[in-house]
This record gives structure tokens, C-alpha cells and sequence, in this order.
């Protein structure tokens, strides 16, 4: 039984730093699932705090019900309240979701600062990344949109549905109404 343990546990510790980049890409794409924040400025007690938070199945429960208020509800007045009650606009999921629905609600200057609070938080955050490239274009900043579009090339590849969509946004003719 020793024997069987010592091979056991370096497999499951090896097996746990290859699944570890595969999970953090996956919640920097963003999700219905908000990930832990990325702060080196804080002390551990504050990233415990933190990151407690965000397995919390309450606060999951409410995140989710936020992300089904925008992305099926189209609510984005309602979500804003809803994301702002978790006290929590320092998570980059967080922030990115109050920043988009400030977006979508015309208020372009609530919706940049939020954007960049998920960037402090996360400057890994693609979503954000495509989200503020849109919010970029909306204000006739072609070459910042284009920034952001190749930013997100490298941090997530130009198969990606973020640089997907930031691209044929780009695409568009300065002007053209855009919808995505």
C-alpha cells in the first residue's frame, strides 16, 4: 500500500500542474463562473478573502443570476444592481460584467472605468480585452481597438471567439452599426 501511495501522489500533483493553465485560460476567457482575482499587492489574508468569496455558493448563485440578466434578459440595468450587491468589482469577472452593461446601457464612462478595474485585477482578461477593443471602436478608436485585438491574439490566439468577434467588428467600415 506504501508503495502504491508514493507513485500516487506525484501522479496527482503532476496531473494537477498540467490542468492548472488549461483552467485559469478558460476562466480569463470569462464565464458564468467568475475566477479567483490575480492581486500581488495584497497580503494573504486579503487574497484568502478574496478568493473565498468567489466559491461561495452564494455568491456563485448570484453571479450566475447576474450573467442570465445580461446575456438572456437583456436587463442591463437590473444586472448592474445585482453585481454591485456582491460588493466584489475588485474580481475581473466582476467588473468585466458591469462594464459591458454599462456599455450596452449608452454610459461610456462608468462602463471604461469598470473595464479597467477587471484589467488591474486580471491584465490577462480576454474577455475584457474584446469587450473594452468594442467599447474602443463605439468611440471611433480604430487603432486602440486594433490594440486590443492584438493583445488578445496573444494572450488567447486569432482563433478565439473574443478575437473572432473584436475582428470583424474591426472589419466593419468606420460608421457601420455595430452588432454582436
Amino acid at each position: 500500500m506504501r508503495k502504491f501511495s508514493m507513485l500516487l501522489v506525484p501522479g496527482l500533483v503532476s496531473m494537477a500542474l498540467a490542468a492548472g493553465p488549461v483552467l485559469t485560460s478558460a476562466y480569463a476567457a470569462g464565464s458564468d463562473e467568475p475566477s479567483p482575482p490575480k492581486s500581488d499587492t495584497s497580503t494573504k489574508k486579503e487574497k484568502k478573502k478574496k478568493s473565498s468569496s468567489v466559491s461561495d455558493p452564494k455568491f456563485l448563485a448570484a453571479y450566475r443570476t447576474a450573467y442570465t440578466t445580461i446575456y438572456d434578459g437583456h436587463d442591463y440595468a437590473s444586472a448592474i444592481d445585482q453585481l454591485k450587491t456582491l460588493k466584489r468589482d475588485d474580481i475581473a469577472d466582476v467588473a468585466n460584467l458591469i462594464g459591458y452593461s454599462y456599455r450596452k446601457l449608452g454610459d461610456y464612462q462608468a462602463s471604461k472605468v469598470y473595464y479597467e478595474l477587471a484589467l488591474k485585477d486580471d491584465p490577462n482578461h480576454v474577455r475584457t480585452w474584446q469587450y473594452y477593443g468594442l467599447w474602443q471602436l463605439e468611440q471611433g478608436n480604430r487603432e486602440q481597438a486594433q490594440y486590443h485585438l492584438n493583445k488578445i491574439a496573444s494572450l488567447a490566439g486569432t482563433g478565439s471567439s473574443e478575437y473572432r468577434s473584436l475582428a470583424a467588428a474591426l472589419d466593419k467600415p468606420t460608421g457601420a452599426t455595430l452588432v454582436y
